[in-house]
């Protein structure tokens, strides 16, 4: 099977620059073929993986952060979907996270390019976003208002390097904002849709590196896991630390639920987070392609 690995060389601040050569080897010498490219800019992984995919790869190594699995995974789809193929990814988070590896192990680059190596995979859901300007794929996590607002205000701070996040979320909790998100899911609309300060919609557990903010997601139950909190600003600063072992959705103003399909009028754009990407798209609905996709894990 012909392997693309595409490699952000960027990535983890030019750390993965610096690791590629000696992770190259180490597959190499384990017997892994696979061709390389390297990105250049903003969407490139996308427009690779797109053309690779065309070319006859079906195997494509993400080499990078969540933001080189996304593009990738945004390269391979709708095609893939629609050929009835069921192409495979690997990741090698090198000098950066990957909180979707986060579900099957602490030890995430090693845990990785063993995977690789010893060619273990395992099916995967994809989840398809439909905007009013196109569509968008994810295999991680998408986000409405608190981490959302962080992730958008951070990348105004960018300069700042990782205090940008430190400093937007004191901002985001200062001018703390609750919205309301109506959903109808599986045909059938909620009943009940309070002011919410933090909505979710996921496909995996973890997001943030360690933070497992969806416990009971499971990546190929063919399921969108949904967290809606709707908290106060005190109650949510007060609790938030939960997020980290999954304790949080245990608090009574957390509703947890799960479905194929949900659809969503919010009366126009708004900032979302999406597997680590910040977007300002008008949201139509959300389904699960089962089973789309293998990740080598």
């Amino acid at each position: 099977m012909k392997t693309l690995a595409i490699v952000n060389p960027a990535a983890g601040f030019g750390k993965a620059a610096k690791l590629l050569g000696p992770t190259i080897d180490r597959l190499r010498a384990a017997g892994v073929s696979f061709d390389v490219a390297e990105t250049t800019h903003a969407g490139h992984a996308t427009e690779l993986a797109r053309e690779a995919y065309k070319q006859g790869y079906r195997r494509f190594l993400a080499v990078g952060g969540d933001g080189t699995s996304f593009e990738t995974v945004n390269g391979l789809f709708p095609e893939a979907w629609e050929d009835g193929e069921k192409p495979t990814l690997g990741f090698l988070p090198l000098g950066t996270g990957n909180s979707f590896l986060r579900d099957f192990t602490k030890d995430g680059a090693n845990f990785a390019l063993q995977a690789i190596i010893e060619n273990r995979s395992r099916p995967c859901d994809v989840i398809r976003l439909k905007h009013k300007g196109g569509e968008v794929y994810y295999i991680n996590i998408l986000s409405l208002g608190f981490v959302a607002d962080v992730c958008t205000l951070a990348g105004k701070f960018k300069r700042l390097g990782a205090a940008s996040y430190g400093l937007a979320v004191v901002l985001t909790l200062a001018r703390f904002h609750k919205r309301v998100f109506p959903l109808t899911l599986d045909g059938t609309p909620l009943k009940d849709s309070p002011s919410t300060a933090l909505l979710i919609f996921n496909n995996s557990k973890f997001t943030g590196g360690n933070m497992m903010l969806a416990p009971n997601a499971d990546t190929g139950d063919g399921q969108i896991e949904i967290v809606r909190w709707s908290a106060g600003r005190f109650d949510f600063i007060w609790n938030f630390q939960k997020c980290y072992d999954g304790s949080h959705i245990h608090h009574p103003l957390i509703w947890t639920g799960q479905a194929k399909r949900i659809e969503m009028d919010f009366g126009g754009p708004m900032d979302i987070m999406v597997d680590g990407e910040v977007m300002t798209v008008e949201m139509e609905s959300l389904e699960v392609l089962p089973s789309a996709l293998n990740v080598m894990v």
